[in-house]
């Protein structure tokens, strides 16, 4: 929707709801900015009837999103349109112990970008409602209070892409592969963003590849550009973002492998260890489960990290390894 026409919308509803009587379409008209500078407030020929059907337009758009729009006939031969705050108002709004905590942790990712402050003041809101959402010294009686989880939103690429998904716009952006030295440009029809172990990932349509895709955002370089257009490909009903990560972190196990990893780094990696043994010297021997794409993941841990075996493994590392140094 433009700009224009939701202003427009936004100041006839007000009106509406402000209004003790009925309006007649002549007093919307010279009341409402945008009617003025488009018709002017009084009679002329053609501009009334290009009035009469931008405002039927505009009073269907609204009942369309949900406002109750009365019709009082009778106004000394004039139509009248009136919109009740008690049809208007929306019932209490009640939220269980778990539903309230869910939109205060949802409310939380938005720290960091643009809509902060609008989440801010909708949790204030909801804390004046009675709503258990409150944080720090006034969490005392808060369910969930004790545990206060939080959903980092850090990378410059999440806030267009949330919007990309959806309004439904591909984008395009340049995105450096694990075993890559180099961006490579990207263009994408965006699905669906899903956090998973303290990192966002990008799940959709790389139209290049002409398949779908999962995009880790700290991996995004650059500027995310909107493209204009509809997607080409349909967007599935579900789509596995999280199992497809599992894959290339190697959570789908098919063995075991094991790996030196310098003392005090490669945390994610010790929490997966099935068994931890110090060598000494700064390093550690652990042993890991094994899947497809963990030379991928291991490969992020650079030089805190050697693998001992299997020997596919440990070639696949290298070659990943060798690859971004010639880069």
């Amino acid at each position: 929707m433009a700009i224009a026409k939701a202003e427009r919308l936004m100041n006839l509803a007000l009106c509406l709801l402000g209004t003790r009587r009925p309006l007649t379409k002549r007093e919307l008209r010279s009341s409402i900015e945008a009617y003025v500078e488009s018709f002017g407030k009084g009679d002329h020929g053609g501009h009334d009837e290009s009035f009469n059907r931008m405002f039927e337009r505009d009073k269907d758009d609204l009942r369309e999103l949900g406002l109750v729009i009365e019709t009082v006939e009778g106004l000394e031969g004039d139509v009248g349109y009136l919109a009740r705050r008690d049809s208007n108002r929306l019932p209490p709004i009640t939220l269980d112990a778990e539903e309230a905590a869910a939109l205060g942790l949802a409310a939380k990712i938005w720290q960091q970008a643009r809509l902060a402050g609008a989440a801010s003041g909708a949790l204030q809101k909801l804390r004046a409602a009675g709503m258990p959402l409150a944080s720090g010294d006034d969490a005392v009686d808060a369910p969930h209070s004790a545990l206060e989880p939080r959903i980092p939103a850090h990378e410059a690429a999440f806030e267009p892409l949330m919007l990309a998904c959806r309004d439904r716009r591909p984008v395009v952006f340049d995105y450096r592969k694990s075993n890559a030295a180099h961006p490579e440009r990207r263009q994408v029809e965006p699905w669906i963003l899903e956090c998973w172990r303290g990192h966002w990932y990008l799940a959709g349509w790389d139209r290049d590849r002409n398949a779908e895709r999962v995009f880790r955002l700290s991996r995004i370089t650059g500027k995310v550009r909107s493209r204009q257009g509809a997607f080409t490909a349909p967007v599935p009903d579900h789509v596995t973002v999280r199992e497809t990560v599992e894959v290339w972190a190697g959570e789908t196990a098919t063995g075991t492998a094991r790996i030196r990893l310098r003392t005090g780094h490669g945390y994610p990696l010790r929490a997966r260890a099935l068994t931890v043994r110090e060598l000494g010297d700064g390093w550690d021997e652990l042993e890991i489960p094994n899947g497809r794409g963990l030379d991928a993941w291991l490969v992020e841990f650079g030089p805190d990290v050697v693998v001992l075996e299997p020997a596919e493994l440990r070639a696949d590392v290298i070659e990943r390894l060798r690859a971004v140094a010639k880069g």
